[in-house]
């Protein structure tokens, strides 16, 4: 698409509300809006409707959702110095339910410090816990049964330190392991994504319009002469079967694309760091230096061991929390360990992966490298003796969970089609590796308890000889990819710094607000569905009592 192609005028089209992003934030922010049938409300969702992609309504089929190719956004860093200068796999979930539709499932709200040390008033995890209790509510939790291999390693965790503990969403998480609350119904075979629980059911609302397949360009400004506001939000262009399109908003544009998508977005608009702006062809209309700042994820690494016998686990069910840097207060957590048996996706995790970081990027653009590379992962998994190791192999991953690095997203030009740029700067901070270092040691010990050694643990990725720390550090520079839990490039504060105020408000523009990790100040140890959750729900609050 032309940064300079035309909108047919007469395709313009008025909405008291925009919602961009039909994710996990944006489907409870649509519903809650529709309620008033006297609002009209617009969803525009740049990827597939769910009834296109049955894999995303299934429990079980959710590692097909991951591999689908239409399911995630693929997109790749900048060179990372820190990790052998590759080009990272940065992809996040598209089409509706967003991450929440191809993800494990896993519900977790994070700890209280993750909440407390934002410093925002209303934002304590006093304050938001009677909100996650409304979400579930609507949204339905389970915990899975236990099977020989989790039982494992629970033993082998407690051996290791950790303690058992029944619910891991009670906002104390640091020396604790067990079953992980699971947004899905067993019973049905349901995942229970946003759009699943919030939207589907009210779909049909007259006053509902919700746009699949329409990937928004750009948030429409006009001038203000207001002392705070200078610009104000009118609507956006959006492209959708293949014609440039406009529509207004009355109320409010609401921004729920996402932590990489949102900043990508407003500084497409004119909204970012002046002259930043300027030197990329984009006309800065609002001076917000942050916008793109602050970017955080959880990098991770993954150690495969041999079992003696068939492992009996098909989800990740298990995660534990520790502390094992400095960073963090004593007694907070720093770090997620996850126990995953290979036979439930390690094919479809190696389908999805293996061709972002075996492939050149030059290779992996031009389509048919990738396709080949897949067809031969396919071939491999029906050969007996990988069926049978792959039944045997289990892994521990060790997810940095408190990062100190920051790294950034910048555009390039004024083209929406061009990719971002992105710098997902891993390991920019030293305390990082070393952290992830000590996480590795950590789950070494752990797989060489007396509990996993009768199950099996033979060593398989890294090797039993990778034993010096430089080794372990060598290990996961060259082995590291995203949990897919970007947050913070549109940082939520009370300073005049932030990009958006308490109340998820773009600063100095009327009429547009975020409702997506992108507003985090700073990242919970936990996964992101659960707090991404919570933001479309306050953000639904703050839109509605106004």
């Amino acid at each position: 698409m032309s940064a300079h192609q035309r909108t047919d005028e007469s395709d313009d089209e008025a909405f008291d509300y925009i919602v961009v992003g039909g994710g996990s934030a944006g489907c409870i922010v649509s519903e809650a809006l529709s309620r008033d049938p006297h609002k009209r409300v617009l969803v525009l969702e740049a990827g597939l409707h769910a009834n296109q992609c049955p894999e995303t309504l299934a429990a079980d089929q959710y590692k097909y959702a991951f591999v689908h190719p239409e399911l995630l956004w693929e997109r790749f860093s900048v060179p990372q110095s820190r990790c052998r200068n590759a080009r990272l796999f940065q992809g996040s979930g598209r089409g509706l339910g967003g991450s929440g539709s191809v993800n494990a499932m896993v519900y977790t709200r994070g700890s209280a410090y993750d909440y407390d040390s934002w410093g925002l008033p209303g934002w304590r995890y006093a304050d938001v816990v009677p909100d996650f209790l409304e979400i579930e509510r609507t949204l339905g939790v389970n915990r899975l049964p236990p099977t020989q291999f989790t039982e494992s390693c629970i033993a082998a965790a407690q051996e290791s330190g950790f303690q058992r503990k029944e619910d891991l969403n009670d906002g104390a998480l640091c020396g604790f392991l067990g079953y992980e609350w699971m947004n899905l119904d067993p019973a049905r075979n349901e995942r229970r994504s946003s759009y699943v629980s919030f939207l589907r059911p009210h779909e049909g609302r007259p006053n509902l319009s919700v746009r699949t397949s329409a990937q928004v360009c750009k948030v429409l400004l006009s001038p203000t002469d207001g002392s705070q506001a200078i610009a104000k939000a009118e609507g956006v262009e959006y492209l959708m079967d293949g014609k440039l399109r406009r529509a207004s908003a009355r109320c409010e544009v609401i921004l729920s694309a996402g932590a990489l998508e949102t900043p990508r977005l407003l500084m497409l608009s004119g909204i970012g760091h002046g002259a930043e702006l300027q030197a990329s062809g984009v006309t800065a209309i609002v001076d917000l230096p942050n916008v793109g700042r602050n970017l955080m994820d959880h990098p991770n690494v993954s150690l495969f061991f041999k079992a003696k016998q068939e492992t009996d686990c098909h989800w990740a069910q298990l995660y534990g929390f520790h502390r094992v840097g400095q960073h963090v207060p004593p007694g907070e957590a720093d770090s997620c360990f996850v126990f995953y048996s290979a036979r439930s996706s390690f094919r479809e995790g190696m389908l999805r992966m293996l061709p972002t970081m075996a492939l050149p990027r030059s290779l992996y653009r031009l389509g048919w490298p990738k396709r080949a590379m897949q067809a031969l992962i396919r071939g491999a998994f029906r050969i007996s003796a990988v069926q049978r190791l792959v039944h045997r192999m289990y892994g521990i991953v060790v997810i940095l969970g408190k990062p100190e690095s920051r790294g950034q997203i910048r555009i390039a030009s004024p083209n929406p089609a061009e990719a971002a740029l992105i710098d997902s700067g891993y390991f920019s901070v030293d305390a990082d590796l070393e952290t992830m270092v000590n996480g590795v040691e950590l789950a070494r010990k752990m797989a060489g308890s007396a509990s996993l050694a009768a199950y099996g643990n033979r060593a398989l990725i890294p090797g039993s000889r990778s034993k010096s720390r430089d080794q372990i550090a060598r290990f996961i520079k060259q082995n590291v990819m995203t949990t897919y839990h970007y947050a913070g490039t549109c940082r939520m504060g009370t300073d005049l710094d932030s990009v958006v105020d308490g109340e998820l408000r773009v600063r100095r523009v009327a009429g547009l607000r975020i409702a997506d990790a992108s507003v985090i100040p700073s990242v919970p140890v936990s996964a992101m569905n659960a707090p991404s959750m919570l933001i479309g729900y306050r953000a639904a609050r703050f839109l509605t009592a106004q």
